[in-house]
């Protein structure tokens, strides 16, 4: 039997410009000689109790993929999970909150698939487009660029505080906000300021997509805890243990490529493998347009900061600790 490897290979697929060899954040289809077409897909079960605040999260997670590919999405095709004997009105309220997400991307929503499920769930099928000149991959970081974060680290261990009754309102207001907030502004200006390699930060952690990029670049990250800047309340969660069970699964599988300063608490360890949704971009850029760059985020209202730098290396992250 053939391998898929061999049947879906680069060689007989060559419009297929990014999915059947490196992996990235989406699949990219060429049009022709300036345009292609960029498909993506995400849906999980909810994050938050609202359920509008709940399609709106997950809606800006899935869009969030063709963004970090330095694209525009087009439209969306709801994809829906849902109990036979739970109040319709609940979803109506998801369904409501992923489209004006969606709308607010200038995209529309252009149909959808439903089934029965034990448990909720509800994300989108998305497709984009971009210029084949502008695609931005997770392989192009270089010695010497920059790392900028468009938002602040915490969603994993804030929403994990939601559910065992632990979290403040306005710790929660502020994951919510953060979380339902498009990468739109972020990809628009990684564009402008020509941004290196790309990707955003959500399930894998901070680390784990991070190791993507450096790994695919051939490069070694630093970065530096000092630097990172978490959510509302994140610090003192993190501090009582509060994690979500996807953190311990990231810590074990990436830990091998990670070198840690012996400086750090245990819980901030925790937070570079906390499991984040709809996060935020990741950027390598030239130090000449990095400060540029982080202005233009920050003045536009999100919570960017600068985490570290790329040097040579084998594909690998160090962490560091400011005194």
């Amino acid at each position: 039997m053939r391998p898929l490897s061999e049947i879906y290979s680069q060689e007989s697929y060559p419009r297929v410009l990014v999915g059947l060899s490196e992996p990235d954040d989406a699949a990219v289809y060429q049009l022709d000689s300036t345009r292609a077409i960029i498909s993506t897909t995400d849906f999980f079960p909810p994050v938050v109790d609202d359920p509008y605040d709940f399609g709106a999260i997950a809606a800006a997670n899935a869009l969030s993929d063709v963004y970090a590919m330095g694209g525009r999405p087009l439209m969306a095709i709801n994809l829906v999970a849902y109990p036979e004997n739970l109040d319709k009105r609940i979803l109506s309220e998801i369904l409501r909150g992923g489209a004006e997400k969606v709308k607010e991307a200038g995209a529309v929503i252009a149909g959808g698939h439903s089934i029965t499920d034990a448990e909720p769930k509800y994300g989108l099928s998305v497709t984009g487009d971009v210029e084949i000149e502008k695609i931005i991959r997770k392989s192009g970081a270089r010695p010497g660029d920059v790392l900028i974060l468009s938002k602040r680290l915490g969603t994993g261990v804030v929403t994990t505080a939601l559910k065992r009754d632990l979290v403040a309102p306005e710790h929660l207001e502020a994951a919510v906000e953060s979380m339902s907030r498009l990468n739109c502004v972020a990809a628009e200006l990684a564009q402008r300021h020509r941004v290196h390699a790309m990707t955003d930060i959500t399930g894998f952690g901070l680390v784990g997509h991070a190791l993507e990029m450096a790994k695919l670049s051939g490069v070694r990250f630093r970065l530096n805890m000092s630097d990172i800047a978490l959510l509302p309340g994140t610090a003192e969660y993190a501090r009582n243990g509060v994690f979500p069970g996807g953190m311990e699964r990231n810590r074990e599988y990436y830990s091998e490529w990670l070198s840690i300063d012996g400086r750090l608490a245990e819980y901030e360890i925790g937070l570079l493998f906390d499991p984040q949704t709809s996060g935020g971009l990741l950027m390598s850029v030239c130090a000449e347009r990095a400060e540029d760059l982080l202005a233009g985020l920050q003045s536009k209202g999100e919570g960017a900061f600068a985490l570290g730098d790329v040097v040579a290396g084998p594909g690998d992250i160090v962490v560091t600790k400011s005194s």
